[in-house]
C-alpha cells in the first residue's frame, strides 16, 4: 500500500489530463493506450525516461468518471488498480483526489464533497470564474486543503526568468499567445507571468471580436504591462515574450510532461505537510484577473481587479 493513495477524478471533452497526470504517477500500459483516444499523450509519454514517472509512496489506486467505459480505459493507460462506479466510493478509500477535468463549470459540484470532509483535492484549470464559487474554495486554498493552476505556473522554459529577471534589465512589457478562449486557457499564460513578475494584475481592459479571440491589456502593480492575445482554434501556441531594456526573449511553453510534474509534486506536498504550496493571493489574483477580463469584455470598460469580491 502506498503512503498517498489518490483518487483520478472525472474527465470532460478534448482533455487528455487524467491519462497525463495519472500515467505520471503510476507509469503507463502501451496496450493500454492503444485503445484509447490519447494517442498525442502516449507518444510524448513514449519519449521519457522510466526514471521521470512516479513520486516515492504515491500511487494512483482509484480513478472514476461519468462513463465506465472511459473509466476502464483510464485505468487501462495509467495501470490503475481500482475503477469505481460512484465517486462517493472514494471519501473512504483514498488519501487526496485529483479533479482533472476543465470545464470549470462543474469544479464545485465535483470538488467540494471532498473538500468539507477533509480530504485534499486538486482541481483543474480554471478553478472558477464565477466569483461566489472562488469565495467557496477560497477558505480551502488558505488551509492547504485545496491547490488549482495551470502546469504553465510552474513551466520549465520560465525557470530563467522565474529565478533571476535582472539580466532582462526593467521589464516594462509582457506578452502572451494562447490558443482558445480567454475564460479557460487565459489562466495558462496569467499564471506563467505572473509566476515570474514581482508585480501584481491591477486592472484588465479586454476586448473579444465576433470570432471570440480576445486582446487583453493588463496593468500591473509596477511598471510592467502585460498584454495577452487568445487565438481561438489554431496550431499548439503557448508562448511568453519579455521586452526587458537588456533583453528581448520569446519563451515557447511545449513540455507539458514536466509542467504537468512538477505541479503534482507541489500537490503532493501540500497534501504531506497541509502547507499551501502556490501563494493563495496568486491564485485568487489570477482568477480574478480572468473574471475582470470578462466583465471587461461584457461593459467595455477597465475593470479593477480587485473590485471582483471573493
Amino acid at each position: 500500500m502506498s503512503e498517498l493513495d489518490v483518487g483520478m477524478i472525472g474527465v470532460s471533452e478534448g482533455n487528455g489530463h487524467p491519462y497525463s497526470f495519472a500515467s505520471i504517477v503510476n507509469g503507463y500500459s502501451d496496450d493500454g493506450f492503444q485503445v484509447s483516444e490519447w494517442g498525442v499523450i502516449h507518444d510524448y509519454l513514449r519519449e521519457k525516461d522510466p526514471s521521470e514517472f512516479g513520486f516515492d509512496g504515491v500511487a494512483v489506486t482509484h480513478a472514476w468518471t461519468q462513463d465506465e467505459a472511459e473509466t476502464e480505459c483510464l485505468c487501462a493507460a495509467a495501470q490503475i488498480p481500482n475503477a469505481v462506479d460512484d465517486r462517493e466510493t472514494l471519501f473512504d478509500e483514498v488519501d487526496a483526489v485529483v479533479v482533472a477535468r476543465d470545464d470549470y463549470e462543474t469544479h464545485l459540484d465535483m470538488a467540494l464533497p471532498f473538500l468539507e470532509r477533509g480530504v485534499p483535492t486538486f482541481v483543474d484549470k480554471p478553478l472558477a470564474v464565477d466569483p461566489d464559487e472562488l469565495a467557496t474554495f477560497r477558505p480551502y486554498l488558505e488551509d492547504g486543503l485545496c491547490m488549482s493552476c495551470s502546469g504553465m505556473y510552474l513551466a520549465r522554459e520560465l525557470d530563467e526568468p522565474r529565478a533571476n529577471l535582472d539580466p532582462y534589465g526593467s521589464v516594462e512589457l509582457v506578452t502572451g499567445t494562447i490558443i482558445k478562449d480567454w475564460s479557460k486557457y487565459g489562466v495558462h499564460l496569467l499564471d506563467a507571468i505572473f509566476g515570474v513578475l514581482d508585480e501584481r494584475p491591477e486592472a484588465v481592459s479586454a476586448t473579444e471580436t465576433a470570432t471570440g479571440r480576445t486582446a487583453a491589456t493588463i496593468s500591473t502593480t509596477g511598471d510592467t504591462t502585460v498584454q495577452i492575445n487568445t487565438i481561438g482554434d489554431a496550431p499548439i501556441t503557448f508562448d511568453v515574450d519579455i521586452y526587458g531594456s537588456e533583453r528581448v526573449v520569446h519563451h515557447a511553453l511545449r513540455d507539458n510532461f514536466h509542467a504537468f510534474r512538477r505541479t503534482l509534486w507541489h500537490f503532493f506536498e501540500m497534501v504531506r505537510t497541509g502547507e499551501p504550496q502556490i501563494p493563495v493571493e496568486h491564485t485568487l489574483d489570477v482568477l480574478r484577473t480572468i473574471i475582470a477580463g470578462q466583465q471587461s469584455m461584457d461593459v467595455g470598460e477597465t475593470i479593477p481587479v480587485h473590485e471582483v469580491s471573493v
